[in-house]
Order: structure tokens, then sequence, then C-alpha cells
């Protein structure tokens, strides 16, 4: 009787955060992208987005596989065996943003968690900078710098405006916007298509009787709130047309309820609202009922974006909804092909999010 040599598939290996982030490190470190000594640890745990208790546990797998040395004064210094090869192109993939993780909007948080995990199964590392410098009028001395001292093999940029889209344009380097860029600038972009979700909240604000509606979205140039407005203005279209009004804010509570009362003061106030951003969703309904006024009877209320803190709201917020995890796969997808071959046509990726309905509109 043969005996049989097989005995089946085997269960999966679990890969521990350790691992997994000190063959990041191992990765980084044999494509020279740090040369002599690793940063700080801070830095480190900012750019991995780990904790420092994992960080360190992954130093020290390196150091007893020979690969870092510690010297007297704590620094880590990189010894790279002759046998180690070096990689023609680097793994790394870098977030440019204005804001630290921990100041993003949930959903953003969710998005970015979902994009480092799938980037780690294909062998990429995903690194974050947070760089304010990078994000003024005249960039180009910041973004010279940064990408001089961290070279990345793409670059995704988060909450960009021209400036900076126009400097990565000219330069040729790969990079991926998420968000919307203006006219005339060719590149790959993803986001949601906030034209076509604002027409849809139009036309829905206008089949229900709504005869001056507002859109309230903070200042600056940004493609999405840009879009946003073209849509409600094809919405406003047609025989008889509603009064649609933009109402500017700084980004501050305070301003949103001066703007807000500047609106309920008028001699033609409005009586419905699309609210881009879903934290000056709270503001502008709590601001609303402290001044008398009812929900959805007063003033209807629609947030283009999602946040998981508006399912806990008292009216239910009339909100459109998209999935982080599939934002994450998109952009996951168009990085990895950016990396890999070093060109993705520039075009825009548009994603549409569903309305949920509430009690608010």
């Amino acid at each position: 009787m043969q005996k049989h040599t097989h005995s089946g598939p085997k269960p999966p290996q679990r890969v521990s955060l350790v691992s997994l982030t000190a063959q990041s490190l191992l990765e980084t470190i044999q494509s020279g992208h740090w040369q002599g000594h690793l940063p700080g640890e801070r830095e480190l745990c900012a750019r991995l987005q780990v904790s420092r208790h994992t960080l360190r546990a992954a130093l020290a797998e390196l150091q007893r596989e020979g690969h870092l040395e510690v010297s007297e004064r704590q620094r880590r210094r990189i010894h790279l065996k002759k046998t180690t090869p070096k990689p023609a192109q680097s793994n790394v993939i870098a977030i440019l943003s204005s804001r630290p993780l921990i100041a993003m909007s949930p959903s953003a948080v969710v998005m970015v968690d979902e994009l480092r995990d799938q980037l780690s199964r294909a062998g990429f590392t995903l690194e974050m900078h947070v760089t304010p410098a990078c994000f003024t009028a005249k960039p180009a001395r910041a973004l010279e710098a940064l990408t001089a001292r961290s070279p990345a093999a793409v670059w995704i940029l988060f909450s960009s405006l021209e400036p900076m889209q126009s400097w990565f344009l000219r330069k040729q380097l790969p990079c991926l916007v998420v968000g919307s860029s203006p006219r005339g600038i060719a590149l790959p972009s993803i986001d949601a298509d906030y034209r076509a979700l604002c027409r849809h909240a139009g036309a829905m604000l206008r089949r229900k009787g709504h005869r001056h509606i507002v859109l309230i979205r903070p200042e600056g140039d940004f493609g999405g709130d840009i879009e946003s407005e073209h849509g409600l203005n094809e919405a406003m279209q047609g025989a008889e047309p509603p009064v649609l009004q933009v109402a500017r804010h700084n980004g501050t509570a305070e301003h949103v309820c001066v703007v807000m009362d500047k609106l309920l003061r008028s001699p033609n106030p409005p009586t419905a609202c699309v609210v881009a951003r879903g934290v000056h969703v709270l503001t502008v309904m709590m601001h609303l009922q402290r001044s008398g006024r009812r929900i959805p009877q007063d003033m209807a209320v629609v947030s283009r974006d999602d946040e998981t803190f508006l399912q806990h709201t008292v009216p239910a917020v009339t909100r459109y909804a998209a999935n982080p995890a599939q934002f994450a796969r998109s952009v996951s997808k168009a990085a990895r092909q950016l990396a890999e071959t070093g060109v993705l046509p520039p075009k825009a990726i548009r994603l549409m999010p569903q309305l949920v309905r509430g009690e608010t509109a």
C-alpha cells in the first residue's frame, strides 16, 4: 500500500506586526534610502505609523541579525552586509500631508490604515511625511529638500492645491493626487465624484420645494469643493431655478457660526444647506438648534461627506457615504501600478458615494 506524502494544505502563517515592521525597515535600508544611521525613533514611528514598543522590538530583531549596530550615543548605525543586494528601485510609497494622522478625519485614518495594509502585502513600505511648508503658495524649496532627503517610488498627495501639484508635474516625479486637480494639471487623481453627488443633492432639495439653497464649505481652491459648486449649479438649471449661494468659512467652529448667523439674518434666508466636511455638519446643526431653528422644518441639512460619528446624531443626518476600504483599494492599485511601471494615465478616477437617507432633509 502506497503511503501518502501529502497531508493537505498547511494553515496560513500569522505574521506579527513586529516582523512586518522589521521587514519594512530592512527593505528600506537595503534600497539605500538611509545612509549611515537610521533616523530617530519618533520619526520612524511617524513614518511607519507604529507604536514605539513595536518599533523597538523590530529594531532589536534587526540588531540581532547584524543589520544594525548601536553606538554609545544610542544611535543605530546601519551595517550593510557585502552580500546584500541593492534593489534598483525604491519600495517606498510616501504620503505627503499637511496634518498628522491623529488630526485627520476618522474616515481618512481608516483609509490610510487600509492602504498601509494593502501596500505591505504587495511588498511596499508606506511612509508619511507631515510637512506644512510644502503646502504654502510657494512650496518649491520645501519640496526640493523633502524629495531629496526622502526619495520615494511614488508620492501620494493629500489635500494638495495647485502650487504643489504644478511642482510635481514640472519635476516629472511619480505622484498620485488623493483629491481633485485643477484644470490644466495633468496628474492622476482619485476622489469622490463631488460634482455628481452635489448635482444629486441639489435636485433632491429642489424636488422638496426649497427655493434658496446654500453650499457651506471651507475657504481655499480645493478641487472637490470647486466640483461641488459646479454640481449644485447644474442642479439649479431649468425653469424657475432656486437661488444658490456659496458661503465660505476658515474652518473654525467660531467662523462657521458667524457665517451661519449672517445667512440666517439675511432678508431671504436659505431653507436648505449642503455642508462640506462631516465635522462642520455638527457645528451647523448645533448652531441651528441653539438659534431656535428646527431641522428640517426651518432648515434642511445635507452632509456632503460621511464620518462614523454622524451615525450617532439625533436627528439622523442625511448624508453621502463612501466606502473607505474601497477608496483605499483604488489608491493602492494606482500607486502600485505607478511604482512598478513608472507611468499612469493622467486621468481622474471618481467614486460615487451612496445616499444615506436621514431625518435632516
